[in-house]
């Protein structure tokens, strides 16, 4: 059955009902192709080992110092592809990006699902203690969390400006068997002038299930606190 049908809908309803489905479709089809050009891009450029800061979320901060891992480390395997979410916290940007956090939010509970295929890694400019505290009042206990420490990693792919400004994006990097890291595909919220917010939408379920009600998404913003 390609449409629920229940009684008493009228003609209209129903008939307008399908035209909507036959977009679906469209835009399903539509999205694949994207999807086939993105993974039909050319091998990127080689990209500096930059060197992040990592410690367990789950301590204190002064339990366990910060250790180094660069780039190429984040990796797990041979094959493995590793994408990167830049989290909107540190520098200019003094508190933690509620749109940002919402989305980490989604993947911390899907972060087992993730790892059967992918390498994930969340990156931020702020300090180590700052990153933490933040993670464990979200309870994130089951992603990388790395900060940028002094490394340019944030404003050479683009998350960053010369003033400290941060950007929601994403980067994604696969390793070669040398061990070089190349750069494949990064993506920001800014498609075009016009569009400011809706760049990487897809990275997140809430849009899409507002999406599907009368009222649609609106201005709704998310909050760090709905209390």
């Amino acid at each position: 059955m390609l449409l629920t049908n229940l009684p008493d809908e009228s003609a209209d309803y129903r008939t307008r009902r399908e035209a909507l489905r036959l977009a679906e479709v469209d835009l399903m089809r539509q999205r694949e192709q994207v999807a086939e050009l993105r993974r039909g891009l050319p091998p990127g450029p080689v990209v500096e080992d930059y060197v992040f800061l990592e410690g367990p979320v789950q301590l204190a901060d002064g339990d366990e110092p910060a250790r180094e891992v660069r780039l190429h480390e984040l990796f797990s395997g041979p094959g493995r592809t590793l994408v990167v979410y830049h989290l909107m916290l540190g520098k200019a940007q003094r508190n933690a990006c509620p749109m940002c956090t919402m989305w980490i939010d989604g993947f911390n509970g899907v972060a087992d699902h993730l790892a059967q295929n992918i390498d994930f890694v969340i990156v931020a400019a702020a300090p180590l203690p700052v990153l933490r505290d933040h993670a464990r009042s979200r309870g994130w206990d089951k992603l990388r969390l790395l900060s940028a420490g002094a490394s340019t990693f944030k404003l050479d792919l683009g998350s960053e400006d010369a003033d400290g400004g941060q950007d929601s994006t994403v980067s994604v990097f696969t390793r070669e068997p040398d061990g070089q890291v190349r750069h494949t595909y990064t993506g920001h919220p800014r498609l075009a002038d016009d569009i400011m917010q809706r760049g990487v939408d897809l990275l997140s379920p809430v849009w899409h299930l507002l999406d599907l009600t009368p009222e649609g998404r609106g201005d709704w913003y998310p909050s760090l606190d709905y209390s």
